[in-house]
């Protein structure tokens, strides 16, 4: 089972889509996986002949379960059953399906219930006790979802997917209270920006020229982006049941008609509920846009294992001054959220600097 999240802990495999014993190529859609953020088509990693299934669809599954083979021309399944005299007398030994009900009622008999370790600290947050807790996850281990349901989180009014929403909830509490937040504050003259767009081919939106923007800057300042040798950018995209921050893979390296058409593909793909594993995961950096809802600043919460995220608002006419007189111009003000853990206040600024000036260059 793959870990399509940082968070991640465990996946549903929603359902295959080869049987066993089919020839699979690699990159082609092998299984359909839900999280709690999105449901995705993960992809082959190779290609062969596909055995060994051991998870049909519906299971709640912990990343990192073996749950099928792919196998080469010529190879065979490997013997499943370990020799006695090499095996260890250790419950690893032992076949899984033996295992997984004794080991959850020890734990219970025990006083120490079966559950995640991010599910004991959100409970002890929350007062919750696990031992009335029932536990969704493999062998009936306590998941986040679990506690949050136990201690009565409602979800949001009118949500339809009550369990994304609980996640999102889930994430954004952890990362506000682990993430030492800062934020900064530029405003932008957009005249530039609004040029471009109107020259810009049909299809490119203010969002795809910030987001090349946001690629440029971020590889100017690599602190910003993580660290991270490509520039992964996640786009804020709401959903009726929440929000989902899909990923635009090498926006560095994407030109602007690129990155519209990446856009749209990936918009598509999340609203649709069929994004494939790439989609949801890699990121380096966030942008999240409420222009279009006339929201003029905003701060926004960090995703996790991320250094930034750009919460940009309208643009808008604005009387500002300009060689000691009172003109109007188009802007637009940004905010900045950052990890303290990994920039400082001086980093991030100049990080706004060079992105100021490219937004007020762009037509250059």
């Amino acid at each position: 089972m793959p870990a399509l999240g940082m968070a991640q802990e465990t996946g549903k495999l929603v359902r295959w889509f080869k049987r066993e014993g089919e020839t699979v190529t690699k990159g082609e859609p092998l299984m359909e996986v839900e999280t709690d953020k999105a449901t995705v088509e993960v992809e082959s990693p190779a290609s062969g002949t596909l055995a060994g299934i051991t998870a049909p669809g519906g299971e709640d599954i912990a990343v990192g379960q073996p749950i099928a083979m792919i196998l080469a021309a010529g190879e065979s399944m490997p013997d499943a059953q370990p020799k006695a005299a090499t095996a260890p007398p250790t419950e690893a030994a032992t076949p899984a399906a033996e295992t997984v009900q004794p080991q959850a009622l020890q734990a219970v008999s025990s006083g120490r219930h079966s559950a995640s370790p991010k599910a004991r600290r959100l409970a002890e947050e929350r007062g919750v006790d696990l031992s009335k807790v029932h536990g969704s996850g493999p062998g009936g281990a306590i998941l986040e979802e679990d506690v949050l349901q136990a201690g009565d989180h409602p979800a949001a009014p009118g949500s339809g997917d009550p369990a994304l929403w609980r996640a999102m909830a889930a994430n954004v509490t952890r990362s506000w209270k682990e993430a030492p937040h800062f934020f900064v504050f530029r405003e932008a003259d957009a005249g530039a920006l609004v040029e471009e767009r109107h020259l810009a081919p049909q299809g490119v939106t203010y969002t795809d020229l910030l987001l090349r923007h946001v690629g440029e800057a971020l590889v100017k300042h690599p602190r910003m982006n993580g660290g991270a040798q490509e520039v992964n950018i996640g786009l804020a995209v709401a959903v009726p049941d929440g929000l989902i921050v899909p990923v635009i893979h090498g926006v560095d390296r994407l030109s602007v008609e690129e990155i519209a058409t990446r856009r749209k593909e990936v918009v598509e793909r999340v609203r649709a509920g069929r994004m494939r594993a790439a989609d949801v995961s890699g990121g380096t950096f966030t942008v999240s846009n409420l222009g279009m809802y006339d929201v003029d600043v905003f701060t926004a919460i960090l995703a996790e294992g991320q250094a930034g995220i750009l919460a940009v608002g309208r643009i808008a006419d604005r009387v500002v001054a300009r060689q000691g007189a009172a003109v109007v111009r188009p802007t637009m003000q940004m905010s900045l959220s950052s990890d303290h853990r990994h920039v400082d206040g001086a980093r991030a600024a100049e990080f706004m600097q060079t992105l100021v000036a490219l937004i007020e260059g762009s037509s250059s």
